[in-house]
């Protein structure tokens, strides 16, 4: 195309792709620009270390589940912490709340962290903090030091998304789909079997010993990533605090490929939460009357999920990401339909649930993966940003689901969710359905990024 990707910094503080012809005669300071990798300029000589060994991608994986299940334990507790703590029911309500909030504060005020400290530090010091807020939750004997304290977890579980960014930034860019789609595996697996997990060991031991059996191995997680994480991390940008902060808003208004993804994480989300939020009414009242533990157990079918955040991310470092989402978009509306059968027929809830979470898992990854691609050096801004797409959308499809059931019933929820998934594919398709997504580079860099398109050529 004749066109030359040049970098420089700008606003946000960090290295800004240019399409510019460079001036005849002007001088390039790095001639190997338009073929250097992703992550190649940063300061941190292991953003592209292309021997990531997979047990520490697996490490990785198995510390995000841990990590992110704390922000669900509470969901099957909530009747039980209240009894214990004799607790109004509005009151009750709040421990998901707060915690919410505070993963969402996390996302805008922890995860940009990444890219000013040395992420093996920092993942360590927020692990050991998260220890200290679980503890506080385990032992918490009054309203208010355990509504503190669930906020607390919330705020420092977002050490989950650092290690994400953390995972792409270590991987070669040729594989660095694959890594975060293993990555992101576990994180599925955390969300969908944490309420099975708080259940069974609320109901062996209490539901103080869900605290502390994860504080424990939250200690053990951070000691074992302490000696197996690389210890050249530095940080990509100089940043101070304030300006780091602002610089995620400068991202999305200078991306629109970020804005896209964006999007497209909240609606999919939406979708998500109104299954995930709303599922056990129908299933605890006639004609099955499940218990909770039964109920759980449906998060067994929606762990499959984990096998397409893998795939997914193959598909995209072949350069198939346009082509991953809109099917995955597609399979998440055609989910609906055997859901809505879901109070006739427990195997076509299981078919829908199985689905649906692929379908979600596909589209997060490779939403991931080309956020991250975007900026590498400013990679825990972007995954932060991105991500409270999913808590705005998870919110929202949680509160209109429940809102929805109680008086409309289990069918205008499937509408909704439906719905939802819809306009999803309609963003998709008006907005780079009719793009390609472009080829790799052999070698693993970046896909060419045509002159007159940009990147959304990629999405």
């Amino acid at each position: 195309m004749g066109c030359r990707q040049r970098t420089g910094p700008d606003e946000s503080g960090t290295e800004r792709r240019d399409t510019r012809q460079p001036a005849p005669g002007a001088s390039d300071p790095d001639p190997g620009a338009s073929d250097q990798k992703p992550g190649a300029s940063d300061p941190d000589p292991g953003a592209s270390d292309p021997a990531l060994p997979r047990a520490l991608v697996v490490l990785f994986a198995v510390a995000c589940g841990s990590t992110v299940a704390n922000v669900y334990f509470a969901q099957p507790l909530l009747v039980t912490i209240g009894h214990d703590l004799t607790m109004a029911p509005a009151l009750v309500g709040g421990v998901v709340t707060l915690t919410q909030l505070g993963y969402g504060a996390g996302l805008l005020l922890l995860v940009p962290l990444g890219d000013v400290r040395a992420r093996k530090r920092l993942v360590v010091t927020q692990l050991l903090l998260l220890v200290a807020a679980l503890v506080a939750v385990a032992t918490a004997r009054t309203a208010p030091v355990l509504l503190a304290g669930m906020a607390a977890v919330g705020l420092l579980a977002v050490v989950t998304q650092t290690l994400v960014a953390f995972a792409a930034s270590l991987a070669d860019p040729a594989r660095r789909g694959a890594v975060v789609g293993l990555v992101t595996s576990g994180i599925v697996i955390g969300i969908l079997l944490a309420r099975t997990v708080s259940g069974v060991l609320a109901d062996l031991a209490g539901w103080r010993s869900v605290y502390l059996a994860s504080a424990l191995l939250t200690v053990v997680l951070a000691l074992v990533l302490h000696r197996s994480i690389p210890r050249h991390t530095e940080a990509a940008t100089r940043l101070r605090y304030g300006a780091l902060v602002r610089s995620t808003f400068t991202l999305f208004a200078t991306e629109r490929l970020l804005r896209l993804r964006a999007l497209l994480c909240m609606l999919v989300f939406a979708a998500f939460s109104t299954l995930w939020s709303s599922v056990a009414l129908p299933l605890s009242e006639d004609p099955y009357r499940l218990s909770h533990t039964e109920i759980g157990a449906f998060g067994l079918f929606g762990a499959v999920g984990a096998l397409a955040a893998t795939a997914a991310g193959r598909l995209n470092d072949r350069g198939l990401s346009a082509w991953t989402t809109g099917i995955g978009l597609a399979l998440l509306t055609a989910s609906w339909l055997p859901l809505a059968f879901t109070r006739s027929s427990l195997g076509a809830l299981a078919v829908g649930v199985v689905v649906l979470d692929l379908a979600v898992q596909a589209v997060h990854v490779t939403n991931q993966a080309l956020v991250y691609e975007l900026r590498p050096d400013a990679g825990s801004r972007l995954i932060g940003g991105y991500m409270i797409f999913y808590s705005i959308g998870s919110a929202a499809g949680a509160l209109a689901a429940t809102s929805l059931y109680a008086v409309a019933g289990w069918g205008a929820v499937c509408a909704l969710g439906a719905g939802i998934s819809c306009v999803a594919f309609l963003v998709w398709a008006l907005t780079a359905g009719g793009t390609r997504s472009g080829s790799r580079r052999s070698g693993g860099g970046r896909p060419p990024v045509p002159c007159a398109q940009g990147v959304i050529g990629n999405a």
